[in-house]
């Protein structure tokens, strides 16, 4: 015979072997019957019958076993189903109540009232002093005008108060072009004296969070001295994963703690979704306004966002039936009269305690919810098992000859496996 005939043979003898063994020598404080105490049937090598599997890779249990093993069950089912989303959040500042103050016009700084960042100011309050020679001008122009109109008010000559009065409007207007406000308008007509400095007064109430001048520095048109921001509301920037992106909506309630408050849950909606993705970190941005008494949130602060995305009524499974094993995700149906029979899913969404099921289980059926890696590990037993038995060909089983078992009713005293030399006996 040649070499590649009597490996096959020899193989498909050990294997034989290797089948009786597992099937028919009980395992560790198995009965003789051949009954495992998990309820696992044996295999009648004789017959062939695998009596513990009723489907491919399915095991049956007694009754009595399940309480045993402590196994539960669910149950597959349409439920509404809602996912939580966590994400990294930073308190930022209300950009709708900043404020910079930024003078039209040059000059210098003669005194400064909002010496330091940090300082709360109220709307209206002084913060600097500032000698301008444009507003020296503008302040001469508006005296002149003034004077001009009381002397005129009650000339006879057509047009010449109505003149002067638009020259008093148009040198006022200019001031307030400069935001300059019109109490000190007001107070310089009374006077009637031009004044070296004019005081530039906080437009918003809040704290000062930048302050880029300082006394006797001077400034051009448009320079920003001053950011002032209102700390009574902020804003929560929530940068969510760019799986979760499609799930977040406007309105969606969110959760927000915070290290600084612990023990504390603010609650607050999302105002905002932002249209685009970060580059570098593949999150998208979801902004949360909360309203923020005693200035207790600090922005540059980071938070734990947690929102709460409601998915709609789908087939759902408890999360705690499925199995994965590598890149699949089994379930253990009961399929009646004991049988339990893995079935591999196509999973969804996962919500907090139930998964969509977009294929592999029906409405109704019965799942196993615990105990399955110890079902998992039979279940596949069996399916080697009757891997071993479909590898092994006639030409395998007829080569081989059977002489100390009992097969099936036929004695044999010996096992003639080839490659194997055959002992003289009596």
């Amino acid at each position: 015979m040649r070499p590649d005939r009597k490996t096959h043979r020899g193989a498909g003898a050990v294997a034989l072997s290797l089948a009786a063994v597992l099937a028919c020598s009980p395992r560790d404080g198995q009965p003789a019957d051949g009954r495992s105490p998990d309820g696992m049937a044996g295999m009648d090598m004789g017959g062939m019958d695998m009596s513990g599997t009723a489907m491919v890779g399915s095991i049956r249990l007694a009754p009595n076993e399940i309480g045993t093993f402590g196994i539960t069950f669910g149950t597959v089912e349409v439920r509404p189903l809602s996912r939580s989303i966590r994400a990294v959040g930073i308190v930022a500042f209300d950009e709708t109540r900043m404020a910079y103050v930024a003078p039209k016009f040059g000059g210098w700084v003669e005194k400064l009232h909002a010496d330091f960042t940090g300082q709360p100011v109220r709307k209206g309050q002084p913060l600097l002093d500032i000698y301008s020679p444009e507003l020296v001008t503008a302040q001469e122009e508006l005296l002149l005008a003034a004077r001009l109109a009381d002397s005129v008010r009650s000339s006879t000559i057509a047009n010449i108060a109505g003149g002067a009065l638009d020259l008093l409007q148009s040198a006022e207007r200019r001031l307030r072009y400069w935001d300059i406000p019109d109490e000190q308008i007001r107070t310089l007509l009374d006077r009637g004296e031009v004044g070296k400095t004019l005081t530039l007064q906080s437009p918003v109430s809040g704290i000062v969070m930048q302050k880029n001048v300082f006394q006797g520095q001077a400034f051009q048109p448009g320079t920003n001295l001053y950011m002032i921001a209102d700390l009574s509301e902020v804003w929560v920037n929530a940068e969510v994963f760019e799986a979760d992106a499609a799930l977040v909506r406007e309105g969606m309630a969110a959760e927000i703690a915070v290290a600084a408050l612990p023990g504390r849950v603010l609650r607050g909606r999302i105002a905002y979704v932002y249209p685009t993705l970060e580059d570098r970190t593949r999150s998208m941005r979801a902004r949360i306004s909360l309203s923020n008494p005693g200035s207790t949130l600090k922005p540059g602060m980071y938070a734990a966002v947690t929102l709460s995305a409601d998915l709609g009524d789908l087939l759902t499974v408890p999360a705690s039936a499925v199995l994965h094993s590598g890149e699949r995700a089994v379930a253990f149906v009961d399929m009646g009269n004991g049988v339990i029979m893995p079935h591999e899913l196509r999973l969804g969404a996962h919500g907090r305690e139930y998964v969509q099921v977009i294929d592999g289980l029906e409405p109704g059926q019965r799942v196993v919810t615990s105990a399955q890696f110890l079902l998992d590990s039979e279940s596949n037993l069996a399916e080697v098992l009757k891997a071993m038995m479909a590898q092994m060909n006639s030409s395998d089983m007829g080569a081989m000859d059977m002489r100390g078992m009992d097969m099936g009713g036929q004695k044999a005293d010996t096992m003639d496996m080839p490659g194997v030399r055959k002992e003289d006996g009596p």
